[in-house]
């Protein structure tokens, strides 16, 4: 069986980058029938952040990846957070340390500081020189008794190939020669992640290992553990790197990057998770809009291309207002409910008829839920002021006259639909020799207080008779004697 990990370690915020890994990892386990797990690597404790595994899981989980099996869902591989298994690390640490493939290191870090400048000076790569290798054991022994502080490292073997199959980049080779002995055990007792991750997914049978492209250079470790262990080595896939726009590592200093950040902004789950899918996946066609369960049935890790994926906002834009507009009606009142209980109209009662027609009539026009509100605010109560530059295009010196005489006209009915407010326009424009566009500017922002929006006429009838005459009024008053602020 399938079996696939989102391991992200708990040091904040979920980066988007991570979202696309657990993503791909998810999708990759629901096409395959198999399992996907979250696992928590929180052995770097001083990057620890209280509440980060909380933020995590509810974050996968409004994204609706939830997890098959984790840290409270056991599938028999438990515990599934890294703190709670030293025990089992040390245990591993101990046979690798007996077979010769790890070795203790008493260094102090001066004298690893000096060795690294040195071999910077001269030009070669910075890595440990085995200095602590050459040990004997009776050396190492009286270290441990004298409790001088140490570390546990990697042995890495000189000039040996090393290649592996990654699915997104095919054949990968190393020579060991470029490797450094990889610190495993800190002196703190926990491992690093080389360790721990290796040691967990052969335990936990992860059969493949989905993670970002900045992990490709620490496989050949990790071929080596298994290696050394004796271990089925699983079936990798690296991700490409995500770009902002300027070809720049995606990063908060040029941006938002925290899935919080845009779930805060109001982009809808569905949306940023169809676009998050396709930061470095296609299945082939020009198909861009996909639900969670199509992009299921379509996933494919072949198709995952390993070139880098350029994070695009305008695009991300556009799949919300597209993912909105085919949220049933019923769901959008409710997240209009939402938004206004948020906004300073939140005292106010409006009935869901008359909410479902703005909805109606503004859906065409927003990408966000909350644009319903801010773009819209004429809606949900009467204008405080009229936009200065529309009055200064649009309001002309017979404007008032014409919205006189056509407030004449529609005082005249005792209700009124779309058409007939229509008709009375232009009714009023012919007699008074007027072009309707003299009247339906006017109009529009006596009503609404801003230059744009849906049909003047929609407006009007969702407002109603006599709102619309109200509004009529207030206006001429405010514009024409200068009162508009």
């Amino acid at each position: 069986m399938v079996r696939v990990r989102f391991a992200p370690s708990p040091t904040g915020y979920l980066h988007i980058g991570g979202l696309r890994t657990a993503l791909y990892n998810y999708l990759f386990a629901k096409k395959m029938n198999g399992i996907f797990i979250l696992r928590i690597e929180d052995t770097d404790r001083a990057r620890f952040v209280e509440g980060a595994i909380e933020n995590l899981i509810s974050t996968l989980r409004w994204a609706g990846l939830d997890y098959d099996e984790g840290i409270d869902k056991d599938g028999g591989f438990a515990p599934y957070m890294q703190s709670q298994r030293l025990d089992i690390y040390q245990k591993h640490i101990q046979d690798l340390l007996g077979n010769k493939k790890a070795y203790y290191c008493f260094c102090e870090q001066a004298r690893l500081t000096s060795l690294r400048e040195e071999q910077s000076k001269l030009g070669h790569q910075p890595k440990y020189d085995k200095h602590c290798l050459k040990l004997t054991d009776t050396e190492i022994q009286n270290n441990l008794e004298n409790k001088i502080p140490f570390v546990v490292r990697l042995n890495v073997p000189v000039s040996e190939p090393i290649i592996f199959f990654d699915i997104v980049r095919g054949d990968v080779e190393f020579n060991s020669d470029v490797l450094d002995d990889q610190i495993l055990m800190k002196s703190d007792g926990y491992p690093t992640y080389h360790l721990a991750n290796v040691v967990d997914d052969h335990l936990m049978e992860i059969t493949h290992v989905i993670r970002g492209e900045e992990w490709l250079s620490s496989t050949p470790k990790h071929i080596l553990l298994y290696k050394f262990f004796n271990w089925e080595i699983p079936i990798f896939a690296h991700l490409p790197l995500l770009l902002n726009s300027d070809r720049s590592k995606l990063s908060k200093r040029q941006g938002d990057v925290a899935v919080e950040d845009y779930r805060a902004k109001g982009y809808l789950k569905e949306a940023l998770v169809n676009f998050v899918g396709l930061l470095g996946w296609t299945a082939g066609d020009d198909k861009e809009y996909y639900e969670l369960d199509e992009m299921i049935n379509a996933f494919s890790l072949e198709r995952v291309n390993k070139s880098s994926a350029v994070f695009d906002v305008q695009k991300l834009n556009w799949l919300n207002a597209e993912h909105l507009r085919k949220k049933p009606i019923l769901d959008l009142l409710e997240m209009l409910k939402v938004e206004l209980q948020k906004s300073r109209f939140n005292t106010k009662v409006f009935s869901d008829d008359y909410l479902l027609k703005i909805i109606d009539a503004m859906l065409p026009r927003v990408s966000f839920t909350h644009e319903f509100v801010s773009t819209a605010e004429y809606f949900f109560d009467i204008p405080n002021s009229y936009d200065e530059e529309t009055i200064k295009k649009r309001w002309k010196s017979n404007s008032a006259e014409l919205l006189l005489k056509y407030l004449e006209k529609i005082e005249a009915l005792n209700s009124i639909s779309k058409e007939e407010f229509e008709q009375a326009l232009h009714k009023t424009a012919e007699e008074n020799s007027a072009k309707n566009a003299d009247l339906i500017h006017p109009l529009r922002l006596a009503l609404s207080g801003v230059g744009g929006g849906p049909g003047v006429f929609d407006i009007a009838v969702i407002l109603g008779l006599d709102e619309v005459k109200n509004r009529i009024k207030i206006a001429i008053q405010k514009i024409s004697n200068g009162e508009n602020k």
